[in-house]
């Protein structure tokens, strides 16, 4: 046995013991293990070994860690993090970070205290020089807390920056808040970056910031992002986020996304679709909590590599990162494996650090389910899911572990805090990346200049070249460096030292030309990043030529695509900068109330969206390719476009199904119902106006309408459904009745159908013209289009839109606004059914008159019926009525197509080419099944399950969870079948401690609401019920012939 991974038996008992008596109710299913009992469920590379350094009670719910320059921990503890099923109660101010040392240096902590207390939810902690940074949920302050009193408890609280309110899930706000070589501090999900400098902290802005949980940087500054929304492990890492998201073909080797657990817990929000047969993970949807190996402690060619915390997975990944001619490019660094996986259900790692001894560390959240609640609502897959395996009574836990290779001589503890800015000088050449980083910090922090003499030395003629590099970046965060001394560093003969030095110099390369010569000979570096930082500086500090030595620069490098990929995405970049900027600026003086939500959207955009949806609102393509993009185009999308009330519910609710006859890779969007309605119309109204969209406000009042009338939706839409909120327009023009105060001769030239004629003002613009429309019948009017492409500068200047039932009493207006194109479109907040529509011109024009060449209204008819969901339309009838239709009016043949297409997948499950999979083979003649139960079992799966595919949960004597099909029994052994269509699991009955029947079907509920009308169901039907009779040949048959 590996003595590294031996821990004090007494110890660990004791934790057992701990662990058993910290709730009232444990799963029955997925019981929590001991830190020991937990280790032994995992795989971990040889050579390597984990070892438990700090665990419950002493921590509850850890998130996040780090050390102060004493190397005393810090954890993040998220106690109030979805303690039941709901995620009720999150934002009670009862979490905390807790403070720990190893006093005897045997690797364990052992000395307790709680640091700051009562917070809510915190989720990013930078120590700094006698103090420490907090953020917390729903705020982007940032409050600075400090121990006067040297007793592990923080006595007294400062406001540090001062950000405002932040609202939105928690799983999309910010995280970070790392100090980067460049002396910024980086968090994700937010449109700045922050420095302290001169006692105070000032910000930037960080136009295509991104991210989600978790953030790291490498030795150079080049930053390591995350999206686990977007189920990319790790973005924006080409270049430092200053420059824009770069990225390559190719950065990620083909099938990097894929991962090999080795749990069986499909606890997995992407539903079916992201699990294997075996119900393991196939690819990251979680993975997060990045960090860059910078230590010491570890065998040398893990030196660099990117560590990914996948908690649905229950893995760690270790990558290899390597620059191939300019190109970062991440790989597996065990093909088919991972570097940590474990069996164990709550084993559930969510971030990780290099730590001050050099070792690696590893935050265990330790819960049975880690998805917050936004995701697990009622008549979700993942809820089920969750049930089933009781998960959401796995609570209070949570350990940090250590990784130890057997060669591993851990460093001594740091006493950076009691040394002096000359002491510390030594570390920054230190073989431990964090002792380099925290020394470069806190330096800067004492702001000590009297040291600038050594440090300049330092920064020419130090052995290490890295140690060159960070005595460079420590004399630019003491706002000390000179032309004299990047000059000799960009001759230096490290190529990181030479970037560094190009990098620092950007703030005089638009003055001072003695870089120029410099400049040349570094376009022509043997080292393709120093070419292309050069190509980055001259750009981004503006050098009067930037543009002739950008092309001299791709000349010089034109066998190498990556120099001239990166010089193209960031002009685009900058030139996507300098467009909206002079957009926002002019819609400031038009329109500031939609300007500033604009502003505000777009920083919402960019951290969230852009992952699926793309920065030009284009979609990004699927990493397995096929043609698929992860998430459909915004840009030019009528959806986008159209009526908020369909906007507003595909934000608010999800959207499901194909669009425009195109399957996308996720297949889903998901709701964004828990952020606040200010959230949603600041993303909303940027992206309706962005890309070439062009829509009005929509403002907070109605998303909250929109989410008051659709309170009752369970489950996210499908398009035919939204059709009901953005209708087409009326047709019955003809029976229109137009009046005017104003040319009531050529009224009628409105609504004839001729775009060449139009009815004018006969004067120009003043306010006071008005029109009114008298329908037919009552509707509830959507959006007025006036057209006047014919004469496209006489749109309203202004105009006021009222409704009435009579003609005679006019409600409070619905719409406000004026045009600014040939096309005006006018949303209508309409309280119900009216007849009458007013439409009055409230703007001044000294030259075009007010013109309309053709009107026309979208309303939503008197008799139409709001939408019902298939499956509530179909749960109405009796199955015995709706198998008697589909025998009557369904066609097989259309059934087949359904069946075997992308939208519902049933093959997937029940083709019997694929063999017996989640669901019995359908063309099997099986006696207890009628058309009634075929009904039955598509609209309601759970409600009888075939005995054959019962599963069952087998809970072994060592605490681990198996589910399969139970295929025999004896008084020996139980085999059971993963739901893969042939793998037997053999488990002796003396391992058994119980076997418990899962109530919920491997089939998900609501597959029909994908459907396009009844009739597809009647299709269905007919197709299960002729196979069900005719067998195989028919079912070969049927499929062959679609």
């Amino acid at each position: 046995m590996n003595l590294l991974r031996l821990v004090s038996v007494a110890t660990l008992s004791i934790a057992a013991l701990s662990t058993m008596t910290l709730a009232a109710e444990v799963s029955s299913k997925a019981p929590p293990l001991s830190p020991e009992a937990s280790i032994a469920t995992m795989q971990v590379q040889p050579g390597y070994c984990v070892v438990p350094v700090l665990w419950e009670p002493d921590i509850e719910e850890p998130s996040v860690v780090v050390w102060d320059g004493n190397g005393r921990m810090y954890v993040v503890e998220m106690r109030t993090y979805m303690q039941d099923i709901d995620g009720r109660n999150q934002l009670k101010p009862t979490s905390r970070v807790s403070r720990h040392e190893d006093t005897d240096g045997d690797g364990v902590y052992d000395k307790h205290t709680v640091f700051a207390d009562n917070l809510v939810l915190p989720r990013m902690v930078l120590p700094l020089l006698d103090s420490v940074i907090i953020g917390e949920t729903n705020t982007l302050d940032l409050k600075s807390y400090r121990d006067t009193d040297d007793d592990g408890i923080a006595d007294e609280i400062e406001l540090w920056h001062e950000g405002g309110d932040r609202g939105g899930n928690l799983e999309h706000q910010p995280s970070g808040l790392v100090w980067n070589v460049d002396n910024w501090i980086y968090t994700t999900y937010t449109g700045y970056r922050l420095r302290f400098t001169s006692g105070k902290v000032v910000t930037e802005p960080l136009q295509f910031n991104t991210g989600q949980w978790g953030l790291t940087h490498d030795n150079v500054g080049r930053m390591f992002y995350s999206t686990a929304g977007g189920e990319n492990p790790a973005l924006a890492f080409q270049q430092p986020i200053i420059y824009g998201q770069i990225g390559l073909r190719g950065e990620q080797v083909d099938g990097f996304r894929e991962v090999f657990p080795i749990d069986n817990v499909p606890d997995v929000q992407g539903g079916p679709g992201r699990v294997r047969d075996d119900n393991t993970l196939t690819q990251f949807t979680g993975g997060g909590g990045q960090s860059i190996y910078r230590g010491d402690a570890m065998p040398s060619d893990f030196d660099g590599d990117l560590i990914i915390c996948e908690p649905v997975g229950r893995l760690i990944r270790r990558a290899k990162v390597v620059d191939e001619e300019g190109r970062i490019t991440l790989s597996n660094a065990y093909e088919g494996t991972e570097f940590v996986a474990a069996r164990d259900p709550n084993f559930r790692p969510v971030n990780s650090a290099t730590g001050p001894d050099g070792c690696l560390y590893l935050v265990d959240m330790y819960r049975g389910i880690i998805q917050e609640g936004n995701w697990v609502r009622k008549g979700s897959y993942l809820r089920k899911i969750v049930e089933e395996y009781e998960l959401d009574k796995n609570i209070g836990r949570g350990r940090i572990y250590r990784v130890d290779h057997e060669s591993t001589r851990r460093g001594p503890q740091p006493r950076m805090l009691d040394e002096t800015p000359a002491q510390l000088m030594r570390h920054l050449s230190h073989p431990n990346g964090w002792w380099r980083s925290e020394a470069q910090k806190l330096i800067i922090l004492h702001g000590d200049r009297s040291i600038l003499p050594e440090l300049i030395r330092m920064a020419e003629n130090a052995d290490e070249p890295l140690g060159r590099l960070h005595a460079l970046w420590t004399i630019e965060g003491l706002d000390a460096v000179t032309p004299e001394l990047l000059a000799k560093g960009m001759k230096d003969s490290d190529a990181r030292v030479r970037a560094a030095a190009i990098r620092i110099a950007e703030p005089f390369l638009a003055t001072d030309e003695r870089f120029d010569i410099l400049i040349k000979d570094l376009g022509k570096d043997s080292s393709t990043a120093v070419v292309i930082q050069t190509l980055l500086s001259v750009n981004h500090g503006r050098h009067p030529k930037a543009d002739a030595i950008t092309d001299w620069i791709l000349i010089a490098n034109q066998d190498n695509p990556n120099v001239a990929s990166i010089a193209q995405q960031y002009r685009s970049n900058l030139e996507a900068i300098v467009a909206e900027r002079k957009k926002f600026a002019e819609l400031q003086s038009r329109n500031k109330e939609l300007a500033d939500s604009m502003v505000r959207g777009r920083v919402i955009y960019s951290t969230l969206c852009t992952t699926c949806h793309g920065e030009n609102g284009k979609g990004h393509p699927a990493p397995k390719g096929g043609g698929l993009h992860l998430a459909p185009p915004l840009a030019g999308s009528p959806r986008v476009r159209g009526h908020k009330a369909r906007l507003g519910r595909i934000l608010l609710q999800g959207l499901i199904g194909p669009i425009e006859d195109k399957t996308y890779a996720d297949g889903l969007m998901m709701p964004l119902a828990s952020n606040s309605d200010t959230w949603i119309a600041d993303v909303a109204n940027y992206v309706r106006n962005s890309w070439g969209n062009e829509a009005s406000i929509i403002r907070p009042t109605d998303i909250r309408q929109i989410r008051n009338e659709s309170a009752s939706r369970i489950g996210p839409w499908t398009l035919n459904d939204l059709d009901y909120y953005d209708p087409p327009a009326l047709e019955n023009r003809s029976e229109w009745k137009i009046a005017s105060n104003a040319n009531e001769d050529n009224l009628f030239k409105m609504i004839d159908g001729d775009a060449s004629t139009r009815w004018d003002s006969a004067a120009r613009q003043s306010p006071g013209t008005w029109f009114t429309i008298e329908l037919p019948e009552p509707v509830t009017p959507m959006t007025l289009v006036l057209n006047t492409r014919k004469s496209n500068k006489d749109y309203p200047r202004g105009y006021v839109v009222e409704v009435s039932e009579d003609g005679t009493i006019w409600n409070d207006p619905v719409a406000k606004g004026y045009g600014n194109q040939a096309v005006t479109r006018i949303e209508l907040d309409a309280p119900g059914l009216v007849r009458y529509l007013r439409v009055t011109q409230t703007g001044k024009s000294n030259v075009n008159y007010w013109s309309v060449h053709e009107l026309s209204l979208h309303a939503i008819p008197r008799d139409a019926a709001p939408p019902v969901s298939m499956a509530e339309l179909l749960a109405k009838m009796e199955p015995k009525a709706l198998a008697e239709h589909a025998k009557r009016d369904g066609d097989a043949q259309r059934g087949a197509t359904l069946f075997y297409g992308a939208t519902i997948s049933c093959a997937k499950c029940h083709d019997p080419d694929s063999g017996p999979r989640l669901g019995p083979d359908l063309a099997i003649k099986r006696e207890a099944v009628t058309d009634q139960t075929l009904v039955d079992a598509v609209l309601d799966p759970s409600k009888e399950i075939h005995k054959d595919f019962q599963q069952v949960s087998v809970i072994t004597a060592d605490g681990l969870v198996l589910t399969g099909f139970p295929v025999s029994e004896n008084d020996d052994e139980l085999v059971i079948r993963e739901p893969a269509g042939g793998k037997e699991i053999t488990i002796a009955q003396d391992d058994i401690d119980d076997v418990v029947p899962l109530k919920v079907s491997a089939m998900p509920t609501g597959l029909v609401n994908q459907l396009r009308d009844p009739s597809q169901f009647s299709d269905l039907i007919r197709f299960l019920i002729e196979v069900q009779d005719g067998g195989p040949e028919t079912m070969n048959r049927l499929k062959n012939s679609r």
